[in-house]
């Protein structure tokens, strides 16, 4: 799959694993980076090479929670309401620029994020499966930009920062500019993605890898760097994470490369951190030198 989407995504090797990872693992991920660097077709090259559905919103600060969900219509032939089912009724979608968008539509994703529905007028609509969302998010300094709440963040698996490409990549994306658009054949099904998702829920954890996540995680909350710690969820993300990574691996059981891979991605945006100036990555990295699996 990896290769499919490498026809036109060029990048670090390790955001496509990310990507496939977290989609493997029921999880969404959440994409920062400028403008430029190929968000969306590495969304959409993902959905082709999946064989899934593709639905893309560009968020706006005009952006009703409807446009996201859809709303019902009275239809006067019959006398009724009827729902239009909108954009997010599909498999992967690509929430574009995200925090373009006021909170109040950004919570139109809670719901669906989480319990894979959604609700309007009272009413409840379950969304296809597999369901999956990549957003994009531009930096928070940035004009016209809305943060996006802790419970919105903690609905994404991964944030994944995209810099820019090396000078060999650069080469390789000017030339693929250069030549006719390439054709990505699909190499899952969805039934093929859901089989997948059973197939992690057996990847078997060690009391002693379960122990690991445990402390891992645990240490957030005593490093002095760190105002607030990683939840229990982040826990349970990271195991979800790592088993992905397993599969991804043709593995039946987990290792500790699998934790320590997923790790930073699940936890660099759940940490409060102090004002002591550190970045987020400095203190993930001494709390992966600092927990030892044993």
């Amino acid at each position: 799959m990896s290769k499919e989407i490498e026809k036109v995504y060029i990048g670090e090797p390790g955001v496509i694993r990310a990507v496939c990872a977290a989609m493997f693992a029921g999880g969404h991920v959440l994409i920062e980076g400028v403008p430029g660097l190929a968000k969306t077709t590495l969304a959409k090259g993902l959905a082709m090479a999946a064989g899934a559905e593709f639905q893309r919103i560009q968020f706006t600060a005009d952006l009703m929670p409807a446009d996201i969900t859809g709303s019902s219509v009275y239809r006067i032939d019959k006398g009724e309401f009827k729902f239009i089912a909108g954009p997010i009724f599909t498999h992967v979608l690509l929430a574009d620029e995200i925090n373009r968008a006021p909170a109040r539509t950004q919570s139109a994703l809670l719901e669906a994020m989480q319990e894979q529905q959604v609700s309007v007028d009272g009413k409840t609509y379950p969304l296809k499966s597999p369901f999956f969302v990549i957003a994009t998010q531009n930096g928070t300094d940035e004009l016209g930009t809305y943060p996006l709440p802790e419970s919105q963040l903690d609905r994404f698996m991964f944030r994944i920062r995209l810099g820019y490409p090396t000078a060999e990549q650069e080469r390789r994306i000017i030339m693929q500019a250069a030549m006719p658009e390439p054709v990505i054949t699909p190499v899952l099904s969805v039934p093929e993605i859901l089989d997948i998702r059973k197939t992690l829920e057996h990847v078997r954890v060690s009391d002693e890898m379960a122990q690991y996540i445990s402390d891992l995680i645990r240490e957030t909350r005593n490093d002095p760097a760190i105002e607030r710690g990683a939840s229990p969820r982040a826990g349970t993300m990271l195991l979800r994470a790592a088993r992905g990574y397993a599969y991804l691996r043709q593995s039946a059981f987990l290792i500790p490369d699998d934790v320590l891979e997923a790790f930073p991605l699940v936890l660099n945006h759940r940490l409060v951190l102090t004002d002591e100036g550190e970045s987020v990555d400095t203190i993930i990295t001494r709390i992966i030198r600092r927990v030892r699996f044993k």
